[in-house]
């Protein structure tokens, strides 16, 4: 069984690096995953709050995660049309 050892944001390469105790890493282009399921900006900054604050809670969003229910739950987009 891996044993999740570091999980950080990389600047260098923008991309959320998981490290395991065997030696395997799993780098997450976070460039790449907000162009393919962020559709707005509000969705956009909740992503790159997770980057910044909680790592490992947005490797466990992309890898195991629903991403249109955790937006759905934690966005919402106002027209500014009224």
């Amino acid at each position: 069984m891996k044993t999740l050892i570091s999980c950080a944001y990389n600047m260098d390469n923008c991309c959320v690096e998981l490290k395991f105790n065997d030696g395997s890493m799993i780098a997450i282009d976070t460039i790449a995953v907000e162009n393919e399921i962020a559709d707005n900006m509000y969705q956009r900054s909740e992503l790159d709050y997770l980057i910044y604050n909680d790592p490992i809670g947005y490797a466990d969003l992309i890898l195991n995660g629903d991403s249109e229910t955790y937006f759905k739950t934690v966005t919402e987009c106002n027209s500014l049309d009224t």
